[in-house]
């Protein structure tokens, strides 16, 4: 019985932080891109894009692993199975919630 919980802990952590780490790419791959083509003359800025990419895999990495396994384990103590939608919903939400913290931290500095 024990190992069993211990699968759907590890499928429900699985989930979220797969489509954390999957929308985190779609999020940082974009603005990459277009930091690539606006600074591409630059001397120093055209590295500018290695950045942006590690940030879209070392977030989720680091911090995608925590929330997930914090999330699967409320599911698992609640003693509830979660839905691939569920997974979804968490895990591009805290993508999100990433880009959108990112996003008000660089205007509160402008």
């Amino acid at each position: 019985m024990g190992e069993r919980m211990l699968f759907v802990y590890l499928e429900m952590w699985y989930g979220v932080f797969l489509w954390t780490a999957v929308s985190s790419l779609i999020f940082h791959l974009p603005a990459a891109l277009i930091s690539l083509a606006t600074l591409r003359q630059h001397k120093i800025a055209r590295f500018m894009p290695i950045a942006i990419l590690l940030m879209g895999i070392l977030g989720p990495v680091c911090g995608g692993v925590l929330t997930s396994a914090a999330i699967a384990g409320v599911y698992k103590a609640a003693g509830k199975t979660m839905m691939s939608f569920e997974a979804f919903v968490f895990g591009v939400g805290q993508s999100f919630c990433v880009v959108l913290i990112s996003f008000l931290r660089i205007l509160a500095t402008l």
